[in-house]
C-alpha cells in the first residue's frame, strides 16, 4: 500500500487509519530518514488507538508505554542506540499484550514476530510530500488493507 503524504497532519490521519487495523500482539516497523515523520505517524496510532497522554520521541529512554482508553496497551520504542537486539530484548517490552510500534527496527526485530507490519517513510524531495509504503508480513498482515481517504 502506497501513499502521498503532503503534512504532518496527513501523516497523523495516516497513522489513526494504521491503528484502525491493529491489534493486542501486533509489530509496527517504522523506518525514514531523521526528520521523516515516524514520531509524527506514531502520534497518530496513538490516536486511533486512544493513548494516553502526549506521544513523543523515545529516544533518551528508549520505551515509552502508553494507557489506552479502550484495548491493548501501546509500546513506542525508538532503536535508534540500540546496538544489538539482546539490548531491545533488555526492554522487557510485554509485546503479547501491546501495540509495539519500533522506529529505527533494523535487524533488531527479527523473530519478534511471524506478522508484522513494515512502514517506509521516504522524504526524498526538498518539500514536505513523503512517499509511505506499508507493507504487511506473515499470515495476519496478509489481506490488511488501509484505506487511503475517506
Amino acid at each position: 500500500m502506497k501513499f502521498e503524504v503532503k503534512d504532518s497532519d496527513q501523516m497523523i490521519e495516516l497513522g489513526k487509519k494504521i491503528a484502525g487495523v491493529l491489534a493486542a500482539g501486533d509489530l509496527v516497523l517504522l523506518n525514514g530518514e531523521l526528520g521523516a515523520g515516524k514520531t509524527t505517524l506514531t502520534r497518530g496510532i496513538g490516536e486511533g488507538l486512544g493513548a494516553i497522554g502526549t506521544i513523543q520521541s523515545p529516544t533518551f529512554v528508549l520505551a515509552r508505554t502508553h494507557k489506552t482508553t479502550a484495548g491493548p496497551k501501546l509500546v513506542h520504542v525508538d532503536a535508534y542506540r540500540l546496538s544489538s537486539a539482546m539490548e531491545l530484548d533488555d526492554l522487557d517490552i510485554d509485546f503479547a499484550n501491546s501495540v509495539v510500534v519500533v522506529e529505527w527496527a533494523r535487524d533488531y526485530v527479527d523473530g519478534l514476530a511471524q506478522s508484522y507490519l513494515e512502514v517506509n517513510i521516504d522524504r526524498s524531495s526538498d518539500d514536505e510530500v513523503r512517499q509511505v509504503t506499508v507493507l504487511g508480513f506473515g499470515a495476519r498482515f496478509q489481506e490488511v488493507e488501509i484505506a487511503a481517504r475517506d
